[in-house]
């Protein structure tokens, strides 16, 4: 258990519902699962933390079991960040070089990064990303990397997304309270989006929505670029309390009768079809049984969905990115195999959808390969892909510094 390995990745997924702790590790440039921990979550409130202890618990109870399957020691982690605080905002700015043309290095697009990045944020706001949508050279637009190209005026057209500092340090405090140093933060909406979403879907344009408990975290792709980010006050849980209030149940019960016998979609369920409710007394708090129409739930469930993706389809027409959908719509999440939910998606959207399953590991276990953990995965899967970028953009540093020492002598 005291085995420490340098070429450890680990993510924390601390949701409204479960805290997950995954870790994998990297062998010959591939990622392989070496194994997880899975506790519910506790002292949460909507998808932020309300208690700080028992949180941290709950964390390090996963992380302990995850240690126990990697059998290796933890002690830094990559966190995902999520809930309605976090917001996205896009912004344009450059440098020009002067009259004489000059060859384009990550100095000059760090420069300009940085010009497009002074934008007016409250004193409580935090950068999570800067995620260049495309760069300009001398009126050239739709540049994906202009180092080594030739000009002398250099823009881009970057995406922000930015969260609360407060929350995202309450989050921070929490992981070190499990014993976990936080090594990196990632907003959870482009994390899943790395999971389920394919290289064509990004270029043709695509909306991914994470379907959590207590929020939808949205992120859409155009041209290969991040384009949009939002997250919406709607999740799981919204459903499952509907169905307690109108069917007189606890909560317990509610989930049950939703992944049971819910739909979202009233005419697709036989009128005929009836249903035991309050019959099983470890989750009904002692209700005596009675039976209850099936349409009844659907009829709870059907304006719970088209109040989602209504709410969807504004924010993405607010953002001007609605009639980029050429490849539709990615559910995944926890709440996104809910039967019934693709047809409201489709019908309000007017685009195809699909469930996002994420991609598996090497040596995964098949009981993660559901939406349910795409943000897992995809934390894996992003902060590899960002350590492989740094690593070349240091190997390429190197090489010109000893270049330039070379020829000094």
């Amino acid at each position: 258990m005291n085995q420490k390995l340098d070429n450890l990745i680990t993510v924390l997924d601390a949701g409204s519902t479960k805290s997950c702790v995954l870790v994998a590790e990297l062998q010959d440039g591939v990622l392989r699962y070496r194994g997880h921990g899975v506790e519910p979550s506790r002292g949460m409130r909507k998808g932020l933390i309300a208690e700080l202890g028992p949180a941290a618990e709950a964390i390090n109870r996963a992380a302990l079991t995850a240690e126990r399957m990697a059998k290796v020691g933890i002690e830094t982690a990559v966190v995902g960040i999520g809930g309605t605080h976090v917001r996205g905002v896009n912004s344009r700015g450059g440098i020009s070089m002067g009259s004489r043309m000059r060859e384009i290095t990550r100095e000059e697009v760090r420069a300009a990064v940085d010009r497009a990045r002074s934008v007016a944020l409250p004193p409580d706001r935090e950068v999570l990303h800067l995620l260049p949508q495309e760069f300009i050279l001398d009126d050239q637009a739709g540049i994906h990397d202009p180092v080594g190209m030739v000009g002398n005026k250099l823009e881009v057209n970057l995406h922000l997304s930015t969260c609360s500092g407060g929350v995202a340090q309450s989050v921070i405090t929490c992981a070190n309270r499990a014993g976990l140093e936080v090594h990196d933060t990632v907003y959870e909406g482009i994390a899943a989006a790395e999971a389920v979403l394919s290289a064509d879907e990004r270029e043709l344009g695509v909306c991914m929505a994470d379907i959590g408990s207590s929020t939808t975290e949205l992120a859409v792709f155009f041209e290969g670029s991040i384009a949009h980010t939002a997250v919406l006050p709607i999740g799981g849980d919204h459903f499952t309390n509907d169905l307690a209030v109108g069917l007189h149940v606890t909560v317990e019960e509610a989930e049950y009768l939703k992944k049971v016998y819910g739909h979202c979609v009233v005419t697709a369920v036989p009128q005929l079809n009836e249903i035991e409710v309050g019959g099983n007394l470890a989750i009904s708090g002692g209700q005596p049984a009675r039976m209850v129409r099936q349409r009844f739930l659907a009829e709870i469930l059907e304006p719970r969905a088209r109040e989602l993706f209504t709410m969807l389809r504004d924010n993405l027409r607010n953002g001007g990115v609605l009639e980029a959908l050429g490849a539709g719509c990615v559910l995944t999440g926890g709440g996104a195999t809910m039967a019934g939910l693709l047809d409201n998606a489709e019908s309000l959207l007017r685009v195809p959808a699909r469930v996002g399953y994420p991609v598996p590991l090497s040596r995964m276990p098949a009981e993660l390969a559901t939406p349910e953990f795409a943000v897992a995965i995809g934390m894996l899967l992003y902060t590899h892909r960002t350590q492989v970028r740094r690593a070349s953009e240091e190997q390429g540093l190197r090489a010109k510094l000893k270049a330039i020492f070379a020829g000094s002598f």
